[in-house]
Order: C-alpha cells, then structure tokens, then sequence
C-alpha cells in the first residue's frame, strides 16, 4: 500500500487552494490540540498506556489529512504551512514532556531542536516568516517514524512481555527519525537558500524586510 503521497489522483496536477476551514485544517488542529491532552496523561496521571493511545490517534491524523486534502482537492496555502508547523511543535512538546518524566534523556530534546532553530533562524533572515516549501519525502518518512517510536517507548515503560522488544524497536525508530530529521533538515537548508537568493535576483531591492 502507497502511505507517502496516498490519495493523489494520477495525471491531476495538486493545485493549493485560497481555503482556511477544509477537513484537513481541522484534523491539523485537532492534532495538536491532542497534545496537552498528552501532557496531562504522562506528567498528571502516569497513564502511559491512554498516552499511547493519544499519541495513535494523532500520528493517524496525520496521514489521514494529507489523503483527504489530495483525494478530495482540498489542499490549500495554509494546510500547507499549518501542516508541517503542527507536527513539529507536536513533536517537540511530546519530547520535552518526555524528557520531563525521565522517559528519554535531553539529548534527544536537542536532537529534535538544533535543526529546527537553524531553520527558522534562517527563514527569518531570508523571509522575515515561513518559506513556504512543500514538505520532503524524507521529511513525511521522518515524522512516521518519530511517530511511531515515540509510543512504543511509551509502551516500553508498561509492564507485558513483549516490553523490551518494544524498546528495541522504538530505539531503532527513533534513531531513524532522528536522523531522517538532520538529513531533511539539510535539505530544507540549502532549499531556503536557494529560494530566498532567487527572490532577491527577481528584486535587487528587496532586502527581505530587513531595514
């Protein structure tokens, strides 16, 4: 079965829409209201096995909106952004409340942070905002991996025999999320730098916003 890119209509070209309350907008949002909602079950009730649970429902949101938005034509400017900006503060907000529990250590909080500052110093430098890049293959394969690894360390912490087999395999999921993350995290780099140098090429006298 095709997950990266499934929904899209072969020979149909993707066309981003002027659209704000589209069901893939909605699941975005809904996504990461999750996240307090997983914050309370880890730091507030130590209910690591509904956290997992929580943590289920939004990676499946997460494939679930990007195959309705190209399935039903419901892709959009904002999704776009909103999307991907999502995802990463999700991730980063599941991994400092991990951090905070003991459950990891902070050096994968770091691991997760470093490439995003990068990015969006730069953006910033070049945009004065988001540069507005369609996300990576790469970039979707990291996320379901991190997805993925993040609840089966959860579930790790539960006492049922298959527990140390579900903290190998998180370990090796999130090694390669993880380091899917640096590599698309390069890429993004040297991809603002190109589309913020084009921009300046097309107008010498724009600075950026910068004055």
């Amino acid at each position: 079965m095709k997950f990266i890119g499934a929904g899209a209509r072969p020979g149909q070209p993707q066309i981003d829409h002027d659209l704000v309350f589209t069901v893939p907008n909605f699941l975005t949002v809904l996504r990461f209201m999750g996240v307090p909602v997983f914050v309370w079950l880890v730091l507030g009730a130590r209910e690591y096995g509904y956290a997992v649970l929580v943590l289920a429902i939004m990676g499946s949101t997460d494939w679930i909106d990007g195959y309705v938005a190209r399935r039903f034509n419901q892709t959009s400017r904002l999704g776009r952004i909103l999307d991907p900006a999502a995802d990463r503060l999700a991730l980063i907000a599941v991994a400092v409340t991990l951090v905070i529990a003991g459950v990891v250590e902070w050096w994968y909080l770091a691991a997760l942070v470093v490439p995003d500052a990068i990015l969006g110093s730069v953006s910033l430098f070049y945009f004065r905002s988001h540069p507005d890049l369609p996300v990576s293959r790469i970039g979707k394969i990291r996320t379901a991996f991190l997805l993925l690894g993040t609840p089966l360390l959860l579930l790790s912490k539960l006492s049922f025999p298959l527990s140390a087999a579900s903290f190998v395999l998180a370990w090796i999921c999130l090694g390669l999320g993880l380091a899917g993350h640096w590599i698309a995290a390069w890429n993004y780099f040297w991809a603002i730098r190109r589309k913020g140098r084009e921009l300046r090429e097309q107008d010498p006298m724009d600075d950026g916003g910068r004055g």
